[in-house]
């Protein structure tokens, strides 16, 4: 079902100074920022020969991603992509064998107009786990 490793998202408290540390220490190439409503982040990624680092900001008061910078305030590993080739028949398996998909179940649309979804990262050894449709 898992295809390939789409991205690595870290969560920081500053974008502009998160995507400058990369340009300037690492010399990596990174995308403008994009913000994104609907999942209440701003993102750029990082782009690598095999994959890529997406690093997020909140948008908004109540971003999902101000809880984690609450709890871990310089940032840190948020979640990972994996590329699935069907995200409604990838969701319908993972619930048959009970893993919770967070918020209604349906996918959204994610940074690359591609469909997401989401799993419960207590269902996944604590790590929160992003499915993109590819």
């Amino acid at each position: 079902m898992l295809g390939r490793l789409n991205h690595v998202a870290i969560a920081v408290p500053d974008l502009a100074a998160a995507r400058q540390q990369y340009e300037t220490m690492l010399g990596a190439e990174v995308t403008e920022p994009q913000a994104l409503p609907e999942h209440g982040v701003t993102v750029v990624f990082i782009k690598l020969p095999n994959t890529k680092i997406e690093l997020l900001e909140p948008l908004g008061d109540d971003s999902p991603i101000g809880a984690f910078l609450a709890k871990n305030p310089s940032g840190g590993m948020h979640h990972v992509c994996y590329e699935v080739e069907d995200i409604l028949a990838a969701r319908d398996h993972l619930k048959a064998q009970g893993a919770r998909v967070l918020g209604d179940g349906e996918p959204k649309t994610g940074a690359h107009d591609k469909p997401v979804l989401f799993l419960h990262p207590k269902d996944f050894n604590g790590t929160l786990i992003e499915l993109e449709q590819v």
